[in-house]
């Protein structure tokens, strides 16, 4: 690793969220697949620090909150930082949308933090009657959307924020109709909504709408997330990073497509969430934004990328009576309640 460039943490930009906090526009995802354990994903967060991240984007169900916990603390016992240098995301779960208080409360012990810079409602698909729903199979207590039933998990997120729990709140894997039914009702708005964004899935409408609504979009699976567990892999899926006109770009630039896709989300105005545990491939995310920025041309070629390829459908919360992963995402018409 001794080979690997550190960044410059006061390099990497910021975006300044409505609540007031900053966060960096690069962020360490933490959602280990299958063959990645939790003591890998919390060495990659430790050595990541090291090296200049300051944003980690944590969550409940990722099962691995204590090992990163213990990592952070590693890191700011180290000289690496100080716990106020870091921006901390996590998420709670869909089992635990009627405890969202309890359920910080233990990302916060597991984390060992004392408040979080960014707590979100991780899918707005709750399970209320029996633990799991973890994502790797279908849950059959899951249910769906129902704007009042979010709206009283919305109601215990304000409730944390205003108990200085979490620094802000937000959403996460929201539509613009799921918005449309909630957003005049809440007393404290998202400061942000998590969404899958790639070059081949631009999310165009929903990203403006959120901009438009002064909720900063964050961006997973910002390379097209070649790790993604089998479950979510269709034949049809497109690869960003195989792109002829992403690849045209990664070659004037003499870099791997993957960084092309974070300087281009980046300059679009969204903060991106990539995840790997390979130092050389995460510190390459974060140094994109440090370097030379595309050209207004190249941004205007990447729109041509986008090619509507949604690599995580969420097929696994559907509910009794649902006709396929397009109800999740409000594509057949229904009207929302």
């Amino acid at each position: 690793m001794n080979n690997v460039l550190a960044v410059d943490p006061q390099k990497v930009p910021v975006k300044k969220l409505r609540s007031g906090n900053a966060i960096p526009v690069v962020g360490l995802g933490t959602f280990g697949s299958d063959h990645i354990t939790p003591d890998q994903v919390a060495e990659a967060v430790k050595e990541a620090i090291r090296l200049g991240y300051r944003h980690i984007d944590c969550a409940s169900v990722y099962m691995n909150e204590k090992e990163i916990g213990g990592a952070i603390k590693e890191a700011i016992d180290a000289g690496y930082c100080t716990r106020e240098e870091l921006f901390i995301t996590s998420k709670v779960w869909n089992d635990a949308h009627h405890r969202v208080i309890e359920s910080c409360e233990q990302s916060l012990q597991d984390l060992g933090l004392d408040y979080l810079d960014l707590y979100l409602v991780h899918w707005p698909f709750p399970n209320y009657h029996a633990p799991g729903c973890d994502g790797d199979a279908r849950n059959p207590d899951s249910v769906p959307f129902k704007a009042e039933n979010y709206l009283k998990t919305w109601n215990d997120m304000e409730t944390l924020f205003k108990q200085g729990k979490v620094k802000a709140i937000g959403t996460s894997n929201m539509t613009i109709p799921k918005f449309e039914a909630t957003l005049d009702k809440m007393e404290i708005l998202p400061a942000v909504n998590e969404m899958e964004i790639h070059p081949c899935f631009q999310q165009e409408a929903l990203f403006q709408y959120c901009v438009d609504k002064g909720i900063q979009p964050i961006g997973y699976s910002p390379i097209g997330s070649p790790a993604r567990p089998e479950r979510d892999r269709t034949p049809d899926d497109a690869v960003d990073i195989e792109h002829p006109v992403v690849q045209q770009i990664a070659k004037r630039l003499g870099v791997h497509p993957a960084v092309v896709c974070i300087k281009w989300a980046v300059q679009r105005g969204e903060v991106a969430i990539p995840f790997s545990t390979n130092p050389r491939n995460y510190m390459s995310n974060l140094a994109a934004v440090t370097s030379s920025p595309l050209t207004d041309d190249e941004m205007e070629a990447m729109k041509t990328v986008e090619c509507g390829s949604r690599l995580i459908k969420g097929q696994v919360f559907l509910w009794e009576g649902a006709n396929s992963w397009e109800d999740l995402w409000d594509l057949n018409g229904e009207i929302i309640q």
